[in-house]
């Protein structure tokens, strides 16, 4: 298997990690009656993220922020894959989004300013130049 493709099943067990970390905390602190309803607006009155503690609220906008850039990375691996345009450069490039995105989950659960930004930044930059190598 290409490392691309390695990477990017890595990153898809990252994002289960990242949703256990958020789910079992959530869980705790407000209970399966609203976990698990329907979450209705008139029911909660503010959404779930939002009564969490602020520790669990991190982790779950941490996993969003990953399902966002794992769009993109897997638009990046299948472009590099199928595009049969795998390098040493492009496999560097993964490696280095997911080392960004494990970094990036406590950068963002301890609150660590500026650097949660700088991290996110090395996983988007390595993933857009994954694309770019590949129109070349």
């Amino acid at each position: 298997m290409p490392p691309e493709l390695t990477v990017l099943a890595l990153a898809a067990l990252l994002q289960a990690i990242q949703f256990c970390l958020m789910a079992i905390p959530a869980n705790i602190e407000l209970g399966p009656g609203k976990t698990a309803s329907p979450r209705d607006p008139q029911r909660l009155n503010k959404p779930l993220m939002d009564q969490a503690s602020v520790g669990t609220g991190r982790l779950f906008r941490a996993m969003n922020n990953h399902f966002e850039a794992l769009i993109l990375f897997t638009i990046a691996v299948v472009v590099i894959t199928l595009g049969d345009k795998g390098t040493g450069f492009s496999a560097i490039c993964a490696w280095v989004y997911l080392g960004a995105r494990i970094l990036y989950v406590p950068a963002y659960y301890f609150g660590w300013t500026p650097w949660r930004s700088l991290i996110w930044f090395v996983g988007f930059l390595s993933t857009m130049l994954m694309i770019i190598s590949a129109l070349f």
